[in-house]
């Protein structure tokens, strides 16, 4: 948004939408968002630092991330697919689009109206026996 935040010395960052956190941004130690929240997600991975949390932001935010001069360089990875070498001092800036992008069509639990607790369970195999809740169909 056009003001510094921090600087850290990492192995990477994650920027992610909420369809991202539960992939790529939770195995970096990122939170969990349902995908009715609207916002975005920035993940330092792996940093030097005490105090490199995941931020969650909203999603008119601008991201903006830089190459030290004093780096090797970088490397842009889009969704696993496309790459980008970038020399030092690049600066990268993300928004979300005006328009959502459909990256896959999944099946199962997804297409079955299946609320978002029942589908982490299922897909993390979490274990929820012995939960006192009243369990509802």
């Amino acid at each position: 948004d056009g003001r510094p935040l921090s600087r850290w010395g990492c192995d990477g960052v994650i920027c992610a939408t909420p369809t991202g956190s539960t992939a790529y941004a939770f195995s970096a130690g990122g939170p969990v968002v349902w995908p009715e929240v609207d916002a975005l997600l920035l993940v330092p991975i792996s940093a030097h630092a005490l105090f490199a949390r995941p931020l969650v932001v909203s999603p008119r935010s601008r991201l903006a991330l830089e190459v030290q001069i004093e780096a090797a360089g970088a490397v842009l990875w889009c969704d696993g697919r496309r790459r980008f070498d970038l020399p030092a001092g690049t600066r990268i800036e993300l928004r979300r689009a005006e328009q959502p992008v459909r990256l896959a069509r999944l099946h199962g639990l997804e297409d079955s109206g299946a609320p978002f607790t029942d589908r982490l369970v299922a897909k993390f195999d979490l274990p929820v026996q012995g939960w006192r809740g009243r369990v509802r169909p």
